[in-house]
């Protein structure tokens, strides 16, 4: 689920004067250390293909920026939080395990920062979860910070198989699969000239989703994904995060007939389709209406259309954070959850 703060306006002569001092500072291409110790780092420049866009990157960053929590995540992950310059746009608490690493970063915004605050931290590099972020509307478009020779870089998992063009959340044309956290994890380990890294997050991740699903049956279990929002709830169609968890599962997503992929649906239809689970976003921001699983709890058994269905009634709730509901390398923590609450309903098979 994309964030749905307001950005600040675009400022083209701050971004001018600012990228002055951004080229200066990146003109003479700072190397890794850990590569191999030289002027050039072994394997730069690099370039690679990225949602719809050739990226080359002439060095492993220093001074990167994350506009994207996700992004974020994966960064720290990889033991990268002393090449980051700044990070924005949080949802949730960073993930178990990165406290210390994250305490280190400065937090330039809790929602989308504007462009002038990304240029201030003089990045070296920029990424992002979504297209919507380096875009009109959001943070600023990609070309506006490559012409100032900065690279930038975007989750493959929200434009492979994505069609953004509609406005919104966008709409899946294909399934998303894990493949394409993978792949993130994989380029952004190589674009830091950390490649190995890179290797064993995935190998990790991929050994905690075969632990997750080894002998669970939820073809019995229909789920339903909120994520914000009271009055016209944000809910999971078929094809995102949300999808991935209930594939691996088994299971049945109850609005799998839509391809949005996060459609704001009616309270009336939710309770016609009376899913058997639901899966509640619990976020820390305060942007829509009933972020936190408490508030989002306490609507649904107050509401006289949501207290008669029966995830309600025997208060059948798996709480997730948001970026659990997001293609992130979060997702798996979703689906060890969403797991563990099948198991805990008897519904796992």
């Amino acid at each position: 689920m994309l964030s749905k703060a307001t950005p600040a306006p675009i400022r083209t002569a701050a971004l001018f004067a600012a990228g002055v001092v951004l080229l200066t500072a990146c003109g003479g291409g700072t190397t890794d250390s850990s590569a191999d110790g030289g002027d050039k780092a072994e394997g730069f420049p690099l370039t690679l293909k990225n949602c719809g866009r050739t990226v080359t990157v002439k060095a492993p960053p220093q001074r990167a920026v994350s506009v994207d929590q996700g992004s974020t995540e994966i960064l720290l992950s990889l033991g990268l939080a002393d090449r980051l310059a700044g990070t924005a746009t949080w949802s949730d608490p960073v993930m178990k395990g990165l406290e210390k690493a994250n305490k280190g970063v400065e937090r330039i915004s809790e929602n989308r920062p504007s462009s002038e605050k990304v240029l201030d931290k003089e990045p070296d590099f920029l990424s992002a979860s979504f297209a919507s972020t380096l875009a009109k509307g959001g943070v600023a478009p990609r070309e506006q910070f490559e012409k100032l020779g900065v690279p930038t870089y975007i989750s493959p998992a929200d434009c492979t198989g994505k069609d953004n063009s509609g406005g919104g959340d966008g709409a899946r044309t294909a399934p998303l699969t894990m493949d394409s956290v993978y792949t993130e994890v994989r380029e952004l380990s190589q674009v830091f000239g950390v490649p190995e890294r890179g290797d064993a997050l995935v190998k990790k991740l991929q050994a905690r989703v075969a632990k997750a699903t080894d002998g669970i049956d939820g073809s019995k279990a229909s789920l339903l994904y909120w994520f914000s929002d009271s009055k016209a709830p944000y809910l999971a169609g078929c094809c995102g995060a949300p999808g991935v968890i209930t594939r691996e599962l088994g299971a049945k997503n109850v609005f799998d007939d839509t391809h949005d992929e996060w459609p704001q649906i009616s309270w009336e239809t939710v309770a016609d389709r009376n899913p058997d689970v639901l899966v509640i976003g619990d976020l820390s921001r305060t942007m829509q209406t009933a972020e936190s699983a408490e508030k989002k709890i306490e609507f649904l058994e107050s509401n006289p259309v949501t207290r008669t269905m029966d995830a309600v009634k025997n208060r059948r709730y798996v709480l997730l954070s948001g970026q659990a509901m997001n293609p992130t390398i979060r997702t798996v923590e979703g689906l060890e959850r969403v797991a563990a609450g099948l198991r805990d309903f008897g519904l796992a098979g």
